[in-house]
C-alpha cells in the first residue's frame, strides 16, 4: 500500500479502500442521509460527512473497507470491560476517522486522520478472514472495534465479525456512544460487549468542545442496554471540566435510571493532543466521583488509569454481600472468585458475561 506521503490526501488514500456501505437511505437528487452515528448527515453528491469517511458518490454511500490502522493484543479490562470474561484477551482493531473531534483523545493519530495534518497512522491493507485468523493466533476471546470510532466503520466491523461469530469469539464495541437505532439494530446480531464514553452531562460541551450532542449518547446507552448488549460506561474525568460534584452525580444518576448494574468507570485524564492547560486527574478526584457513583446507587464503580493507587476501586465485589469477587491490579486480574457468575459466599448472581 503506498505511503501517504506518496499522494495528495489521506483521503485520496482512503477511497482506494471503500465499499457502498448499508447504513444510509437514498433521496433525491442523489442525496443520501446517513445512519451509522448520530449526526444523521445529509450528504450531496460529490461530499462527504462529518466523519470525513464516508462519502456520496453519484447517489451511493461509500464507507471504509478493507485494511486496518491499529491491531493489538491487549488484556479486555483495558478497553474497559471489568464484567465480561475476566483476564481473557481482546484482539483490537481500528480503521480511521472520528464523529467526534475531542481535545484530548487518546488516539488521535487514528481519530483525527482526516481532520488535522499533524495526525499520521499508515493504514495496513487486510482481509476480514485474516484479522479473525489473527485473533485465534493470539489466543484472543474477544474480537474489539476500537482505536477510532467504530460506529462510521461498522460495515468493516460487521464483515469482520460475522467471521468472528462463526469462530466462536465475542464481539465488541469501544465507542462515543454517538449512536442511531438503526445502527444498534445493525450491530445487535453480531455486538456483544458495548463500552460508552458518557464524557461530561453539559450539552453545551457536547456541542462545543466535543462536536456531539449530550441527548444522543443518553439515548444510545439506554437504547443499548435495553436491547440486551452488554454496556459498561467510561467517564474520563477532567479537572475543570466535568469534575464538578453536581456534574458527576448527575451522570452516575442518569446510570442509575437506565439499571445500576451498569458498570461506572472513572479514569485519570492525563494531558494528550490539544489538552495540556488542566493539571493530571489527582486521585483524590477518582476517589471522590467513586464515592458519588456509589452514593446515587451505583453497584460497581470502577477508578482507572493509577493502578495501584485507588485502594478496592479496581475491584469487582458483590453488590448483595460486599465479598471480593474479582481482584485486579490495573489490567491484571490476580484472583475471580466468581463461580460460573455468582457470589462463592452469598450465591448472588453477579450482572455481566462470564466464563
Amino acid at each position: 500500500m503506498p505511503r501517504p506521503a506518496e499522494i495528495h490526501t489521506y483521503a485520496e488514500l482512503l477511497s482506494r479502500f471503500t465499499r457502498e456501505g448499508e447504513l444510509y437511505e437514498k433521496l433525491e437528487s442523489n442525496k443520501l442521509r446517513c445512519t451509522a452515528c448520530g449526526h444523521m448527515c445529509l450528504i450531496l453528491d460529490g461530499h462527504d460527512g462529518v466523519c470525513r469517511v464516508r462519502f456520496n458518490r453519484g447517489g451511493t454511500l461509500y464507507v471504509p473497507h478493507g485494511y486496518v490502522a491499529g491491531l493489538h493484543p491487549d488484556p479486555i479490562e483495558k478497553k474497559p470491560l471489568f464484567h465480561a470474561y475476566p483476564g481473557c484477551t481482546a484482539l483490537s482493531f481500528g480503521m480511521l476517522g472520528c464523529s467526534f473531534h475531542c481535545d484530548y483523545c487518546q488516539n488521535w493519530m487514528t481519530s483525527q486522520a482526516l481532520r488535522d495534518p499533524g495526525a499520521f497512522s499508515t493504514p495496513d491493507v487486510m482481509t476480514a478472514g485474516e484479522v479473525v485468523a489473527l485473533a485465534g493466533k493470539c489466543g484472543a476471546k474477544v474480537l474489539t472495534s476500537t482505536y477510532n470510532e467504530p460506529l462510521i466503520t461498522s460495515e468493516w466491523a460487521v464483515e469482520i465479525f460475522k467471521l468472528a461469530k462463526e469462530a466462536g469469539l465475542v464481539c465488541s464495541y469501544v465507542s462515543n456512544g454517538n449512536a442511531t437505532r438503526q445502527v444498534l439494530e445493525y450491530l445487535r446480531p453480531y455486538v456483544d460487549l458495548y463500552k460508552i464514553d458518557l464524557k461530561c452531562f453539559d450539552d453545551r460541551h457536547y456541542r462545543k468542545k466535543l462536536g456531539g450532542m449530550l441527548q444522543t449518547v443518553l439515548d444510545s446507552i439506554g437504547a443499548a442496554w435495553e436491547m440486551g448488549f452488554w454496556v459498561e460506561v467510561v467517564t474520563l474525568v477532567v479537572p475543570g471540566f466535568n469534575d464538578s460534584d453536581g456534574e458527576l452525580r448527575r451522570i452516575a444518576g442518569f446510570l442509575r435510571s437506565v439499571s445500576p448494574d451498569i458498570p461506572w468507570h472513572v479514569t485519570a485524564f492525563h494531558q494528550n493532543y490539544k489538552m495540556t492547560g488542566p493539571e493530571d486527574t489527582p486521585v483524590a478526584t477518582l476517589l471522590r466521583a467513586a464515592e458519588i457513583g456509589r452514593g446515587e446507587g451505583l453497584h460497581f464503580v470502577y477508578a482507572g488509569n493509577l493502578p495501584g493507587m485507588v485502594s478496592e476501586l479496581e475491584n469487582t465485589y458483590c453488590p448483595s454481600c460486599g465479598e471480593l469477587l474479582v481482584e485486579r491490579l490495573g489490567f491484571h486480574v490476580r484472583q475471580n472468585r466468581l463461580l460460573k457468575g455468582t457470589c462463592p459466599k452469598c450465591r448472588a448472581a453477579v450482572a455481566g458475561r462470564w466464563e
